[in-house]
């Protein structure tokens, strides 16, 4: 008996049948679902990331009393570097199982990944949408601790020279903030105080302070910053902050 025949009486001994072409269709279909999925999370996790080194204030390093190790510690997204990495490998797995995947080789496929994220991330945070997902992310995820939880906590230490809030009131060289705890504090500058050009010290500003605790509820500052970083006054009053 031929090898032909021997096959022909396999196949009708197995009841072996062809699959039919929608099997075929759906299949690679779900793995390109599959990859446009992950990286479109892989884009979120980086614009997440974009959007909290946007939020770092690298001037503290120039005042950080302890090391700056314990600085970067206290303020990567570890959570969203891992996110990403998690969802590069996922699409990288993706893509190697469509009909040309076995071309390419892990280290083009990891950079397609990443570029793809990338551009995609980078158009989301420059939209704004990696505020609104994470704030999103952050009230449904009850243990996770948020971009602004972060910042809150390195400029809400008045014992190291970092006070942060809400102006309540204000007058020559002196004003009273409300802190995120809910702490009221007299807070004085004089002329050699620097004060960013976008900040103006009148009620409901939000601003964060370097300078030096002087006594319970007394703060002197050396420094006044915006809260939100570079636009954000414009972008409180248009309704976006």
């Amino acid at each position: 008996m031929e090898q032909k025949d021997k096959l022909i009486q396999t196949i009708r001994q197995q009841n072996i049948r062809p699959l039919p072409k929608g099997y075929f269709i759906l299949k690679k279909a779900l793995v390109l679902a599959l990859f446009a999925v992950t990286v479109l999370l892989g884009a979120l996790a980086l614009a997440v990331i974009l959007f909290s080194i946007q939020q770092t204030d690298f001037e503290l390093l120039a005042h950080i009393k302890h090391s700056r190790l314990e600085f970067f510690l206290a303020v990567l997204p570890f959570f969203w570097i891992a996110a990403l990495a998690g969802f590069t490998l996922a699409a990288m797995a993706g893509f190697r199982h469509t009909a040309k995947g076995y071309k390419f080789t892990t280290a083009r496929l990891a950079g397609y990944s990443a570029a793809l994220s990338i551009l995609l991330g980078t158009l989301v945070f420059l939209a704004g949408g990696a505020r609104r997902f994470e704030r999103a992310f952050d009230i449904r995820v009850s243990l996770y601790e948020s971009v602004q939880e972060k910042k809150i906590k390195i400029w809400s230490m008045p014992d190291a020279g970092y006070l942060s809030g809400t102006v309540e009131t204000s007058s020559d060289s002196a004003f009273h903030l409300k802190d995120f705890n809910g702490r009221v504090w007299a807070v004085r500058y004089g002329d050699s105080a620097f004060i960013a050009p976008v900040v103006l010290i009148e009620p409901g500003e939000k601003v964060k302070i370097i300078g030096k605790l002087l006594q319970e509820g007394q703060f002197r500052a050396d420094e006044i910053r915006p809260w939100g970083g570079p636009g954000t006054r414009m972008r409180r009053r248009g309704g976006q902050d």
